[in-house]
Formats: C-alpha cells, structure tokens, sequence
C-alpha cells in the first residue's frame, strides 16, 4: 500500500480561505448592527472597564508566577460548628475525605456569619483533638479582635503536643484593619493598634512559627458591594500597612513580607475574577519592587463569595461556587476556601459541606485543573482584563495612600463612600433584573422545597464595646437579599390563606404574539412571590363575555397582565382593559413599553407597564402594599 502523501495527513484547511483580519469581522458587525454603534457592544464593568466584544491573542505575553508548576490549590474546608465537639467530627471527616486543609472560623470573626468557633483554649483543644498537625496539613484562622488570643491557644496547644512548630502549616490571621473596616470602629488610633499585633507576631515567630501572621482581606470590601478594583486596592493598602508596621517593629522588608498573605472573594463572574487574581500578583510585585526588593510570589488565599448566595433554588449555589472556585483556581490562588451552597440559610450540613469539598476534588482530580501554570496568559480578553484591573486598582491605592494610608481612609470615609456608590449601582442593576440572580429574580420556582440545614440560630455578635473611633462600617450584604424579602411575605400570605396571591396572565392573539411576553411576565411577578396563572386560552378582548374576562373571575386573582405584541396591542388592548375592569380585576398590567398607545391605555384603565429595564423591585413592592390593604390578617 503506498504511503500517504503529508497533504492526505494534514490537509490545509485553512488554505480556500482568505485570513481572517479584523476589519472583515467588523464590517459583518456593522452590517448585523443596521445603524446603532459599535459601542453598543462593548461592555462594561462597575470599575468602568472595557470588555470588547472580540480580542486577538496577546502579544509578547508571558505567564505570572504563583504556584508552583503543575501543583494544586490547596484544598480549604470551613470549620465554625459552635459545638467543638461536632467541629471536631466536621474536621476529621473533611480530612479523611479529600481535604488538604481546615479553615477555622471563631465567632465573632469577619465572615463568621452568625456562627463559629468559641475563642477559647478548651474549644480550640478539643477541635484539633486527632488533627496531626504535623503532616501536612494547612490550617488557617479567621478571627476577630475577641479572638485574638486564639492564636496563642493554638501555639500552647501544638507546645502540649509536643509538635515542633516549624513543622506546622499556619496562617495566623491577624487583620485589625479588616476588623475596623467591617465593624466600623476601633479601639484606638493606628499608631496605638499596630504594636500590639506585630509584638504578636515576633512572639510567635520567637516561638518557632513561620507565618504568614497577617492577612490582608478583600472580603470587607466585596462583601460590601464593592468593585474588583476596590477590592485589591483595599488589598494593597493592608498588606503595605502590616508591612510598614512590621518594618517599624524592627523586622526587615525581605523577612516582613513573607508574614503577609492575601485573600480575595471569588465570584461567579469567570473572566473578572480570574483576571483579579492575576492583576493581583503584578501589583504586589510592583509594591515590592517600590521597596527594593526582587519579587517572591505572595499567598493567595480564595473564598467564594458571600454577597453572590441566594436563599431561594440554594441549589444554584453549587454553579456559582463551580464557577467561582474555576476561575480563581485557574487565576493562580493557593488555597480555596468554597462556601457551602445552604450557608446563607443557616449552618450547613453534612450534604452542603461534601458538595463544597468535592467541588474542588472534581476541578482538580477529573477536570485537571491545575496541571497548566496561568493557563490565561496568552489570552487577549483576560491579559486586557488585568491590566486594565492593575492601572485601576494602582490609582485606587494611590488615593489611600494619598490620605494617610488604609486606616485613615477609613477614618475619612473615603474607602467606604466609593464601595457605597458602587453598591448602589450594583443594586440598581439587581433591582432592574439586568444583573440576573438565576432561581431568583429570574426564573423563580415558587414551588421549591426548603434545604436542609443544621438546628441552631445565627448569633447576631455585640459590638465591640471597647470602640474609640467611630466611622461608617463596610457592612456586608447578599445581592438576593430585597427579592428574598418579597418571597418571605410569599409565605406568609401562603401561611394565612392556604394559597400565594396571584396575577392572571391576559394572553391576545395567537400563541406566537403572546409567549415571549408571557414568560417574561410570569418570571417578573413570580420573582416578588406572586403567583402568574393563565387558563391556556387565548382572547380577543371584544367583551366581558371573552373566555380570558371569564377565566379571570375564577382564577382567584385579583389583578391582571396582558400580554402580546404591539400590533395586538394597538387592536385589542384597550377593549381587554375595559373588560378585565368589568370581571372585577383591581390592577392591570400590560407587558411591554406602549409607547404612543399609552395615553388610550391608561385612559382605558391600565394602570402600570412592565418591561426590560424596569425597576422589578420597586414595582413589586407596589404590588404588595396593594395587597396587603387586603391581607385576611388585617
């Protein structure tokens, strides 16, 4: 048999076709487009940065030290059970099950939630009873001003043991700036908080610990609403404070910046948080190169997001915390600390927290995640993405450095007035359904059967009652939280009657007029816990006698939503008005924006309309002071 040619093994298939530039691309965008910009297609992010539509591969770019070569992310599992005993249990099975390391969260701590560990030596002894310190494993705490003797607990502990410390794996934690951010307080000026860490750290550095001692957390500034920018900008401006600190406290810059660590929230946008943790990296080698000194890769430590958690279809939790796990794996972070999907819920349990522990198994052991060094360099939009993130967040930094530093930022509010309007905005686009929360306020399923979670109340922790200084707190807050509320009076409503209140869906014309509006409609009010019924006819709006007007008066609703196009519209709505006013409906909607129709329709009697871009929280909030003028309770 004679030997293929090379051309039969490896046909250019590429050659019958011109190369591909981009003026070509964008010609065939215009022609699509047919008169709106370009720009309409750029997106942008709440930093005000450009996501283009289409990136070439980057030039000259090369990838970002982290990890080692081919080595995993280390694996974190959350340990905050009040009870040490079940804390104990929870830490030895995540250990025997595919954990690399624990994650101790005492009450009290800045993401504690409501629960956690009890700051004291006993507990502490009993949750590490069985744990070998010595073997490899990682432990990082997250504790408060209240706790921060646990530090020392932990050290006499592991001294009773008899394990040399130089042989442990322990990120202290200590973060006054953090803790002042998030409860807006603190027990005395910079100058007068500083030397009590830092004399913490040189004793447990004397004792033999190798740190990292401090951490600088972006979790106040996310969990707070805040921008990726924000975000590492807060970031940068802890880690050079502890790092001024420690100088101060007679440790040199090359020895002070290995007792620091970061850490940065992961959410279930893909692209902005790899790109975060990317930005991360150049920007701290940036600081260290201010300081003289040739850059070594910073610890990054990952937590997925609390802002990002819903309540309702919790199930979905699991895609954000895939996603976000993903992304900061792939962006270069050391260890990732995944939130259980029920932990907005209450306290997870045993369900909940294998999910979040095998989430990581699956990324690292079956999708191979890890086995690529900054799998992203190379990539047009992420390496646009960092270094868009690093020019923002160094001029953020700036600004903190300009007003004395990250403390007296906070003092002036200064951080806390730019994360707010941030929030607001990011808020707004919730409350206008343009940022989706999927299971939420899109796609609702008023049906769903509640998770299951542990028996035990969140503890709300009292203020620290030694507070100074007083400023405006970075008070964290979940997205969800407003259309959460609206689902609650759900329940109760359903509590009272035995049914949800409901809003009947008018559907005109044929099935191809009516559908899409349809849907949309249904997902809007079913997202504020209100009921969306049809009877699966379709009417002509002619007369009270329309089979809908008559499907209306049985449907146990009181108000009504028409929906079709707007050329049904122009033919049948106002007559549909007239006659869903005379079956008895209290409110009408119509789905859509009526444009010149409006003034005939409101004339009519319809009374609100309802269409991308509307302010769906506020409108449902309408729809329940209306309803609750009726409530049988009342």
């Amino acid at each position: 048999m004679p030997a293929a040619s090379d051309e039969f093994m490896n046909p250019p298939l590429a050659a019958d076709f011109a190369p591909a530039i981009a003026a070509d691309w964008r010609k065939l965008v215009d022609d699509v487009l047919k008169g709106p910009p370009f720009e309409k297609l750029v997106g942008k992010t709440y930093d005000g940065l450009r996501i283009e539509p289409i990136y070439t591969r980057a030039k000259g770019a090369s990838a970002i030290g982290g990890r080692a070569a081919a080595a995993p992310w280390q694996i974190m599992q959350r340990i905050d059970h009040p009870d040490p005993a079940q804390a104990n249990a929870q830490a030895l099975h995540d250990l025997d099950n595919g954990a690399g390391g624990l994650t101790l969260v005492f009450a009290g701590a800045n993401g504690a939630r409501g629960f956690g560990l009890p700051p004291t030596a006993e507990a502490v002894a009993k949750v590490l009873d069985g744990v070998f310190l010595d073997a490899g494993i990682s432990m990082e705490l997250q504790i408060g001003p209240q706790s921060r003797a646990v530090a020392f607990q932990i050290a006499d502990y592991i001294g009773s043991k008899g394990i040399s410390p130089t042989t442990c794996d322990i990120r202290f934690g200590f973060d006054p700036l953090g803790a002042c951010a998030t409860s807006g307080s603190s027990t005395g000026a910079w100058v007068e908080i500083v030397p009590a860490v830092t004399d913490a750290a040189k004793v447990l550095a004397d004792r033999g610990f190798k740190g990292p001692f401090f951490v600088a957390d972006g979790r106040a500034i996310h969990d707070a609403g805040g921008s990726e920018a924000q975000e590492l900008a807060f970031v940068l401006a802890a880690a050079v404070a502890y790092l001024r600190a420690l100088e101060s406290a007679g440790i040199a810059l090359d020895e002070a910046r290995c007792l620091i660590y970061a850490r940065l929230s992961a959410d279930a946008d893909q692209l902005l948080t790899l790109a975060k943790f990317r930005a991360l990296r150049l920007l701290w080698a940036r600081v260290e190169q201010a300081c003289g000194l040739m850059p070594k890769p910073l610890l990054i430590a990952a937590e997925t997001a609390w802002r990002m958690l819903t309540r309702r279809d919790p199930y979905v939790n699991m895609l954000r915390a895939t996603v976000a796990t993903f992304s900061a794996g792939l962006g270069g972070a050391d260890s990732v600390c995944v939130l259980p999907h029920t932990q907005a819920l209450g306290l997870p349990d045993d369900f909940a927290r294998r999910i979040a522990r095998n989430t990581q198994l699956i990324l690292l052991e079956e999708a191979s995640l890890a086995k690529v060094a900054d799998s992203a360099a190379g990539s047009g939009g992420i390496e646009a993405l960092t270094q868009q993130l690093c020019q923002k967040s160094w001029a953020l930094f700036q600004d903190i450095e300009k007003a004395g530093g990250g403390f007296a930022a906070l003092e002036q509010n200064l951080i806390q007035r730019s994360v707010a309007m941030t929030r607001a905005a990011r808020e707004m686009n919730v409350a206008k359904r343009r940022d989706v929360l999927t299971g939420t306020s899109e796609f609702p399923n008023l049906h769903e059967k509640p998770a299951d979670v542990l028996d035990l109340r969140p503890v709300t922790p009292e203020p620290y009652a030694d507070a100074e200084i007083i400023f405006e707190a970075l008070a964290p807050i979940r997205l969800a939280a407003p259309f959460e509320k609206l689902r609650d009076r759900s329940d109760d409503w359903f509590r009272a009657t035995g049914a949800r209140p409901k809003i009947f869906l008018a559907t005109l014309g044929a099935p191809a007029d009516f559908a899409a509006r349809a849907t949309f409609a249904r997902s809007f009010f079913e997202a504020g816990g209100i009921e969306a019924v049809d009877s699966g006819l379709a009417g002509n709006g002619g007369n009270a006698k329309d089979p809908l007007a008559e499907a209306f008066k049985v449907s146990g609703a009181q108000m009504v939503c028409l929906c079709s196009s707007d050329q049904v519209y122009a033919e049948q709505a106002a007559l549909a008005v007239q006659a869903f006013h005379a079956a008895g409906a209290s409110h009408i909607y119509l789905a859509g924006q009526p444009n010149e129709l409006e003034p005939a329709l409101r004339q009519a009697g319809a009374f609100d309309f309802i269409f991308a871009g509307t302010n769906a929280l506020a409108a449902l909030n309408d729809v329940w002071q209306r309803l609750e003028r009726s409530w049988p309770r009342r």
